[in-house]
């Protein structure tokens, strides 16, 4: 994957989810890795992840730690979008698919909505 086109993706990726920085706390923010962090806290008293972008060797992945938390916002995507999942939260895409990023753009929006609803994290 050539670094213009990770830079693209990336930059489309981050597009989606820098405006919940208001929201949240901006951990990192830099070239290859953007994360967010939600202000509320874990039982433990520790900073509750929300999501990230960070470019990988072959691909840039998206982290969304609330369909983590509550995997029932997983149920409505479409199976493109869940063929790009990694794992139980993360979205790995090797070029920009405005239909996709258009689609979690939503999902992000829905997650932020969960976790503002949410007193104290169910963990």
């Amino acid at each position: 994957m050539s670094t213009e086109k990770q830079q693209d993706v990336f930059s489309s990726l981050k597009a989606i989810l820098s405006p919940y920085a208001r929201q949240n706390h901006v951990v990192t923010d830099e070239a290859d890795n953007f994360q967010l962090y939600s202000p509320k806290k874990d039982k433990k008293d520790r900073d509750i992840y929300f999501g990230g972008v960070q470019i990988k060797k072959n691909y840039v992945s998206y982290h969304l730690m609330p369909v983590y938390v509550f995997p029932e916002l997983l149920n409505d995507i479409s199976p493109a979008l869940k063929k790009r999942m990694q794992g139980k939260s993360c979205f790995n895409f090797k070029q920009p698919d405005e239909a996709l990023f258009a689609e979690l753009a939503d999902l992000t929006q829905t997650c932020q909505a969960r976790f503002d609803e949410m007193d104290s994290p169910p963990y």
